[in-house]
């Protein structure tokens, strides 16, 4: 699939069949969330692999919607703000760097023909218990990892001249 048409397919997927996701896809997605570009090469993230099958009640206290939990996994992505890189006026960018690879990894799941759905309204005192994250690290966004079962929202988005300025504002 060409690079552009990847993009153009994501959509946010909210029904999943439950068939397993094999081990050398989820390999792939998981290699080009590593491989993402972030502040000098720090990788302040850990994404955290969930199997769905038996913890489907345990997970919907993380985010209630019955989709969620209908893949066969589940992945978090989890910023680390103490290893990232803090520009000079303090801002860190730890939850931009998570952002890249959560994203990279996105894609990657679509050009193999699996859905996802970029999840932050989550629960993140159940994400924390749940998955025991510790304190330093924050949970920042969530996606279900599995071959959809349902289609595309009719969805819009901003034309090119609304979001794109050249030279100056």
């Amino acid at each position: 699939m060409e690079f552009l048409d990847v993009i153009k397919n994501r959509y946010s997927v909210r029904g999943y069949k439950s068939d397993e996701v094999e081990e050398e896809k989820l390999n792939f997605v998981l290699e080009a969330a590593r491989l993402a570009p972030t502040a000098v090469n720090n990788q302040p993230f850990k994404l955290i692999v969930i199997k769905t099958r038996d913890r489907e009640e345990e997970l919907k206290r993380i985010y209630p919607a019955d989709w969620f939990v209908q893949a066969p996994i589940v992945i978090c992505a989890v910023t680390l703000p103490n290893e990232a890189w803090v520009r000079k006026d303090g801002k860190n960018y730890a939850e931009v760097d998570t952002t890249i690879a959560f994203d990279h990894l996105i894609l990657a799941a679509t050009s193999l023909g699996l859905g996802t759905c970029w999840i932050a309204a989550f629960d993140m005192a159940a994400a924390r218990e749940v998955l025991e994250i510790p304190d330093n690290g924050l949970p920042l966004i969530f996606t279900p990892l599995g071959y959809p079962d349902a289609g595309p929202r009719n969805t819009g988005r901003k034309s090119r001249e609304e979001l794109v300025k050249y030279d100056k504002w």
